[in-house]
């Protein structure tokens, strides 16, 4: 499967925020990620890098 997992940076450390991101949408300053189940998580923050070998996206807070 091609889904991700999202991480927070918090204290130079990442922290697991979303699973099985199939879609990722980022406006004004908020990244709403939609996951294969249909379930939705927007958090206030921006990418900061994706690998797309590990499926990871590293958002850091706004």
């Amino acid at each position: 499967m091609c889904e991700s997992t999202a991480y927070l940076l918090k204290d130079a450390r990442e922290e697991m925020v979303f699973e099985d991101i199939e879609s990722l949408e980022n406006s004004g300053g908020e990244i709403k990620m939609i996951s294969i189940f249909g379930e939705e998580k927007t958090i206030r923050a921006r990418p900061r890098r994706f690998s797309l070998v590990d499926h990871k996206i590293v958002l850091e807070p706004q």
